[in-house]
């Protein structure tokens, strides 16, 4: 298996980009991996490293893709970035797929126009895994990649991610919530109450509205959202969450008598927190995409990456992708598909020009 790693995405990039691919070759003795980058810097740093060298290759690319570059203009105009001669190269279908650490904005928008879209998928998504109280994961779709949605497009995220679910782990019949406001059938904004009712119509496990409170309960399996509201999810859980340990860590070391009781506690506590650990998945799938990319988190270290890698191993040994596209093949919704295909990111148009599609 041969998978794609944009070797100057990140802020860690390129020495804990190289460090996650070198521990991916370890973990997996059959496993090729590219990296895509520029050539010289990176032989420097392999150079101090001991690995297969039968198994690692690098690709040239001479510019890279920043944060604050437009993602559409930058796509279009940084040609020989190495996010867009990462996606180039897996167009070849030489690959597995993609892992990228590197803009959002830029992957997302790179993936749409560069490699185009699953049959019947009005629009891909990001779709994390977020951890669940009881040590299970919740999927969260869409987090990002669409701000305005219509209904048929958080249709096809609930099919994509039910599909994602009963694929990746099992789960015979998951359970779709729509994120809302309230339970009740008649609360939510024009929205979620259009998608409500079709959603009831769709081949999926549908169980209702569910509250933003409830999204780590484990009482889910896949939450549907807009990317505006379920960024805000995200967001705000990932804040709750990290200003909730500093809390803890504060009480825990307050005083001479709560540093013992912390030392009494610190293995139970240690691995209940653990179940909170929302890097364990190194980021997160964009599904709808012809080809399987997977967006890890920005800050990723080795042991981002290497998840991130793992994902893609994953995917394509259960075959996700076909069975996403059966899936989508075999759906039935009547409401016009939106000609719009782009995500929207950093405020960047979501129509796709002619032009940007030939390229």
């Amino acid at each position: 298996m041969k998978v794609l790693v944009d070797a100057y995405g990140g802020d860690n990039a390129p020495q804990e980009i190289v460090n996650g691919a070198l521990l991916a070759l370890y973990k997996y003795p059959d496993l090729q991996i590219t990296l895509v980058g520029k050539e010289e810097p990176l032989k420097d740093l392999l150079a101090q490293k001991s690995y297969d060298k039968t198994r690692l290759n690098i690709i040239n690319a001479s510019e890279v893709i920043d944060c604050d570059d437009a993602p559409v203009n930058a796509i279009r105009t940084k040609r020989d970035s190495s996010i867009v001669v990462a996606l180039d190269n897996l167009k070849t279908g030489e690959y597995a797929g993609l892992v990228s650490a590197g803009s959002t904005g830029a992957v997302l928008s790179g993936a749409v126009l560069k490699l185009g879209r699953l049959n019947n998928v009005s629009r891909p998504a990001l779709a994390p895994l977020l951890p669940t109280k009881n040590g299970g994961r919740v999927m969260l779709i869409d987090s990002g990649a669409n701000m305005d949605c219509k209904p048929i497009n958080l249709c096809h995220f609930a099919l994509m991610g039910s599909t994602f679910m009963k694929t990746m782990f099992g789960i015979e019949t998951p359970r779709v919530a729509l994120l809302s406001v309230g339970t009740e059938e008649a609360k939510g904004n024009q929205l979620v109450l259009d998608t409500f009712s079709q959603l009831k119509g769709l081949d999926i496990n549908f169980v209702g509205n569910m509250e933003a409170r409830d999204a780590l309960s484990g009482q889910y399996d896949v939450i549907v959202a807009d990317g505006f509201v379920g960024n805000v999810l995200l967001k705000g859980m990932e804040g709750a969450l990290k200003n909730m340990m500093g809390v803890v860590k504060d009480a825990l070391t307050s005083s001479l008598k709560t540093k013992i009781g912390a030392l009494l506690i610190k293995k139970s506590l240690k691995t209940e927190l653990k179940k909170y650990d929302y890097e364990q998945y190194g980021g997160a799938p964009l599904l709808g995409t012809k080809y399987l990319v997977f967006k890890s988190h920005g800050s990723s270290k080795a042991k981002q990456i290497l998840a991130s890698i793992e994902q893609i191993v994953e995917y394509t040994q259960k075959d996700l992708l076909n069975k996403i596209q059966q899936t989508m093949q075999n759906a039935v919704i009547t409401e016009e598909q939106p000609k719009t295909e782009e995500p929207s990111q950093n405020n960047e148009p979501q129509e796709v020009k002619e032009e940007d599609k030939q390229q």
